[in-house]
Formats: structure tokens, C-alpha cells, sequence
């Protein structure tokens, strides 16, 4: 008798479909899911079999032993935060629930063993859109105490919707670093036909355990092929896919590194990415009340008026960098109130910064007159920093500078977050 979980093939007068058994929400559905992930549903009464391939095999966690380590390799660290790397098949919903422990986690890819000595451990069991700036820190805190007990490089597994943010967050708080640390994700959940977790997994403990990288990046499919990951500046990067696997990609910038599947080698892009330093120095502390608002047509004074009592503001503007704010017809009357409501917000002590929603590009404030206005009242130009960042940066910077040298250092290229000079790209994409 066929059980949720064993791999079957249906057979009905069109022809033999072979997946997963699935729990189907209608009783005269057989369901099953297929090796590309997706689910596919068959009338009972068309069904004339369902046939056993495989019964369904419940992954045992593997230990890793002390007496099982090998003194030829550099022993790292996975920090395990949940996500789609660490996901597999809830039998009883049919979807993808964070249900493995660390130690799972590593019995999924044995053949980490063969490239360093694991240690894993759990820092949270979580989405990544439940993130909140404490997380960071806690994270932060979970990498130095593994760094101070041996670890010679850092991976951390995370949900890949804020796992840019993440890393931006990480590039702030960890001002310099004695091993590397890579963030690594998954967009198709490991017991998937096409998932990307081994190959990024893999190939992230390849670049943490080799290479003299003394920063934060990430590590995700290069193409939707098998061949390359690379390795994306952390403070630069931008998920532009909602599913693909090569969704995450630099913007205004490029790959640091390329790690090869297939041969293991690693090949460095950028010949001037940060090396390790003799030690590592984090500065754990986050603003909790900044916030994160994005122009859009329509707008209202309250809008921004609701962030009175924040201590920071990023706003991701239209363009150049602009808000509503003029009144060019009668239609736009409600405009008048929205620089005033501005300038009380920046009056209160918030600080106010302008990105745009263009990821491509930066902000310049100086060209159209709207531009001037907004520098006027105060608000500080984020040149082409990605909103995301910037709203991570501010956080950190408030918390660790005083008010006066967090304006100034806003605007200032501290972890490659800002390029100074745009390069002119025929293909920006």
C-alpha cells in the first residue's frame, strides 16, 4: 500500500507520471510532487495504478564525532538560521517546513567531510522574513564565539528572501575579520531533483576553508546551470528572482570569486577583495527605530510624518533621488504639506537618507530642483547604495557613532557599499 513519501508511478490512460506521494487536500485527488518540485494532481477515477518505486527513507541525523576528525583539514563552522537550504518535505501539507538540525544538516552532503571538519549549530530556527535586527547581532556574537574556538571560516545557512540584508547587516557589524564568513542559501529545498543546496553549500565550505577572502559574501548559483557559485560582496548584492537559482546577482558591482563545482577551483574576479586580519573585531549594537520607505504616486504627508520619534529614515526615491514635494496643478495640492512634514521629521533629530528604487544607478540630488529642495531641508544624498543596505548601515551606524559622525559616515564607502565612480555598463543586467 503506497504511504505519503514513497516515490510512485501513476499510471492513467494518458501515460506513467513517477514523484512523491503527497497528503492531497481532496480526497478524489491522488497528488503527487515531481523531481522539478512542482506538485501535479490526478483524478482518482482516472488513475488505473500507483505503483511503489521507492518507500519513503526518514533522514537520520549523523553525529560528528571528535574521533572522527581529520588533522589534515581546517575545521569550519555552519550556523544553521533555517531557510529553504535547511528545508524539506512537510508529508503532511505537501509543502517545505525548516525542520532539520544542524547535525541533519551535514548528513544531507557527507562529502563536506572530505573538504574540512564540521561544526554545526543551531542559532535560530527560522524564515528569513521573521529577521530582525537583534538577529543580527545574535548572529554576529554565534560567529565570534566559533572564530575564538578554532573555526578557520564561517558559513551561515539562511533563508534566501532576506539573506542580502543579512549580509549587508554582517558587513557593518564585523568591522574586521580573521577567517572568511559567507552567507549561503537555497532556493529549492535540499530533497528537491533540482535543488541548488549541495552545490552551494559545497562549494561555500570550498571557499571558506581555502582562501585568505577576509570578509563577508555570499555564495549562490552563478548561472541556472551546474558549473559555478559565486562569491557576491555582501554590502552589494540584490535577490532579483523569486525562484531562479542564479537569482542573486551584484549590483553597481561584480562577483568577488568564482568557486567551480565540478573541479573545486577557485578563481578571484576582483584581485583586490579584502584579506583575512589578525583578528576579528565586531561591533554587535543596532538602532532598533529606523525606517525604510519607499516614493511611490499618491503619497501622503502622514506618510512620513509616521516615523517622528525614529532615529533614522531611509527613503528609496524616485530616479535621482526625489519625493513628491512641489505643486505643479491643483491636483497635487496635498504635495504642499509633505516637505514641511519632512523638514519636522529631519528637526527631531532623524537622520535622513536618499537612495533610489533604481537598483542600477545612484542618487544626485544637485541635477533637478526637487533634488536641491530635499538637500535643503537636510536629507543626506546615499549615492548609490542599494535602500536595503543603507537601511542596515544607518541601523549600525546609529548605535555605534555619535549624531555628528553618523551624517558624515553615511555617505562615506566603509565596506564597498558605495562606489565613488560609476563605470559605464552596455548590459547592466
Amino acid at each position: 500500500m503506497p504511504q505519503h513519501g514513497d516515490v510512485v508511478k501513476v499510471t492513467t490512460k494518458k501515460g506513467t507520471e513517477q514523484g512523491m506521494l503527497m497528503p492531497s487536500p481532496k480526497k478524489d485527488v491522488v497528488l503527487i510532487k515531481l523531481d522539478t518540485g512542482y506538485n501535479l494532481g490526478f483524478k482518482k477515477e482516472e488513475v488505473k495504478s500507483v505503483l511503489v518505486v521507492e518507500k519513503a527513507r526518514e533522514t537520520k541525523a549523523m553525529m560528528i564525532k571528535a574521533a572522527s576528525l581529520n588533522k589534515n583539514l581546517p575545521t569550519i563552522s555552519i550556523l544553521h538560521t533555517g531557510g529553504t537550504i535547511a528545508s524539506k518535505v512537510d508529508y503532511r501539507t505537501g509543502g517545505v517546513t525548516t525542520d532539520f538540525s544542524p547535525e541533519e544538516l551535514v548528513a544531507l552532503f557527507p562529502e563536506l567531510q572530505s573538504i574540512a571538519n564540521i561544526k554545526s549549530e543551531l542559532v535560530a530556527q527560522m524564515w528569513s522574513d521573521d529577521l530582525r535586527f537583534k538577529h543580527f547581532t545574535l548572529i554576529a556574537k554565534k560567529i565570534e564565539e566559533h572564530v575564538r574556538a578554532g573555526s578557520r571560516g564561517i558559513i551561515v545557512g539562511m533563508g534566501t528572501d532576506n539573506l542580502a540584508v543579512a549580509a549587508a547587516a554582517l558587513s557593518f557589524i564585523v568591522e574586521s575579520t580573521s577567517v572568511p564568513i559567507v552567507l549561503v542559501g537555497a532556493q529549492r529545498s535540499s530533497d528537491r531533483g533540482s535543488s541548488d543546496a549541495r552545490m552551494n553549500l559545497i562549494c561555500a565550505a570550498e571557499f571558506v576553508s581555502k582562501t585568505d577572502f577576509g570578509g563577508v559574501g555570499i555564495c549562490m548559483h552563478e548561472k541556472e546551470n551546474d558549473d559555478f557559485c559565486v562569491i557576491l560582496p555582501g554590502a552589494k548584492t540584490y535577490k532579483l528572482h523569486s525562484s531562479r537559482r542564479d537569482a542573486f546577482k551584484a549590483i553597481n558591482s561584480a562577483p568577488l570569486a568564482r568557486v567551480g563545482y565540478k573541479d573545486r577551483k577557485i578563481v578571484f574576479v576582483d584581485k583586490k577583495y579584502p584579506r583575512v586580519g589578525k583578528e576579528l573585531v565586531i561591533k554587535p549594537k543596532v538602532e532598533e527605530k529606523v525606517g525604510l520607505l519607499r516614493i511611490h504616486v499618491n503619497m501622503f504627508p502622514e506618510q512620513f510624518s509616521f516615523f517622528q520619534g525614529y532615529k533614522g529614515l531611509i527613503i528609496e526615491g524616485t530616479g535621482l533621488g526625489h519625493t513628491p514635494g512641489q505643486v505643479p496643478n491643483p491636483e497635487c495640492e496635498i504635495h504642499r504639506k509633505i516637505y514641511p512634514a519632512l523638514q519636522k521629521l529631519i528637526d527631531s533629530g532623524c537622520v535622513v537618507v536618499m537612495t533610489t528604487q533604481c537598483l542600477f544607478g545612484g542618487v544626485n540630488m544637485n541635477v533637478y530642483d526637487k533634488g536641491r529642495d530635499l538637500l535643503d531641508l537636510g536629507v543626506i544624498p546615499g549615492k548609490d547604495m542599494l535602500a536595503s543596505t543603507a537601511f542596515v548601515k544607518l541601523s549600525w551606524l546609529l548605535a555605534n557613532y555619535k549624531l555628528d559622525e553618523v551624517k558624515k559616515l553615511v555617505g562615506e564607502n566603509l565596506r564597498g557599499e558605495i562606489n565613488e565612480r560609476l563605470e559605464y555598463e552596455e548590459d547592466f543586467i
